[in-house]
């Protein structure tokens, strides 16, 4: 019995989780040394203030990491806000949504429909332009012809399609002459993408940035100036943030100085480019398999496919939890798709490693030549 419970402690396993997702070892590390008291601070890195000089000093470091992974021009205000995505989905619209009170929408999955109905609940007129919620999202929602930017405060798209799998990589990101707001929670920094081609970008921390507690938004400077954000609360208006360094209220210290560190590995790694190229070579080394695959099916189109979350199904949900289980047994958890669409979703953030895909191929093929 202690040999079977010494091997379980030993084994090799991996996180496939959406989110919290896996985090870079060497930023586990480091988090490990440097958590208890210092002799600079006399304190653990959770304690310092938050209007501390060595707060203000990893604040305005993320920032300019941010910035350089990004290409981020001044033209953009980057601040780090708590609350998560589903914040953003109020304070985007309190903030920008003051001249038509109307915001267009491209219902690509779950995170857009939470977006559209939070602005509806705020008195926005809101219009899906266009869902692809009967194809269960399995491919993505093309901008209309007829499109009028002018009739809207600005159009709204999720990137990265978390629990359905389908993604607007910057090729097909759809050509609006109107303001663009991206919700990139769950692919910031996973592929590059153009910031000068939106005019706000939010993201949760809990994917490629850290874990949860931080929200990166990154504002168009000149779009914000133009907003009358009259009857808008103190916490909910983006200036207050900006003017105060992301120091409004009390910020998430540890979520912001874990974020810091994740973006010192990026760079470290070689940026964007190279997590892209990782990125690519893991998805499509899963992708390859399934595809070939007689058991298993990964039902997002092609062109549209997700880098960072693969969700595939053998066709029967009952025996999707059963696989998924065993999974979990051998060391490969987290592995269940989203409890609204079932079947499995690998997520494949920054820091998951090859070692984990051939894990998981592995573990597949295996299922696959038992079943």
């Amino acid at each position: 019995m202690e040999g079977v419970q010494r091997h379980k402690i030993m084994m090799t396993t991996y996180n496939f989780s959406a989110g919290p997702g896996v985090m870079p070892e060497e930023v586990i590390t480091q988090i490990k040394q440097e958590f208890e008291k210092n002799e600079q601070t006399h304190m653990s890195i959770i304690e310092i203030s938050h209007r501390s000089k060595q707060f203000q000093t990893i604040v305005t470091d993320a920032e300019n990491k941010l910035r350089q992974l990004m290409h981020i021009s001044d033209e953009y205000a980057v601040v780090f806000l708590q609350g998560g995505g589903s914040t953003q989905f109020e304070m985007m619209p309190l903030n920008f949504a003051t001249n038509h009170h109307e915001i267009a929408f491209l219902d690509s999955g779950n995170f857009a429909q939470k977006a559209v109905e939070a602005a509806r609940e705020l008195g926005n007129k809101v219009t899906t332009l266009n869902s692809t919620k009967n194809m269960y999202y399995q491919k993505l929602p093309l901008l209309p012809d007829d499109f009028d930017a002018t009739t809207y405060d600005y159009l709204h798209i999720v990137t990265n399609n978390t629990i359905e799998g389908a993604t607007f990589h910057q090729n097909n990101l759809p050509k609006t002459t109107g303001r663009l707001v991206a919700d990139m929670s769950s692919n910031i920094l996973a592929e590059p993408y153009h910031v000068s081609d939106f005019d706000a970008i939010f993201a949760g921390g809990q994917k490629n940035l850290g874990p949860a507690g931080v929200t990166v938004a990154i504002i168009k400077k000149s779009w914000l100036a133009e907003q009358d954000v009259t009857g808008v609360g103190p916490m909910m208006r983006y200036q207050n943030h900006i003017d105060k360094n992301s120091m409004y209220n009390t910020s998430p210290v540890f979520a912001i100085y874990t974020l810091n560190l994740v973006l010192d590995w990026v760079i470290q790694q070689g940026g964007v480019t190279e997590m892209y190229r990782r990125n690519l070579e893991k998805s499509k080394r899963l992708y390859a398999y399934l595809d070939q695959s007689e058991f298993y099916t990964a039902p997002v189109e092609a062109r549209a496919r997700s880098l960072t979350n693969i969700v595939f199904t053998t066709g029967d949900l009952e025996k999707d939890k059963v696989i998924a289980k065993q999974a979990t047994e051998e060391g490969l958890f987290n592995l269940s798709g989203h409890r609204s669409v079932g079947g499995f979703r690998a997520s494949l953030y920054n820091a998951q490693p090859m070692s984990a895909v051939d894990a998981l191929i592995a573990f597949l093929q295996k299922v696959e030549q038992q079943a």
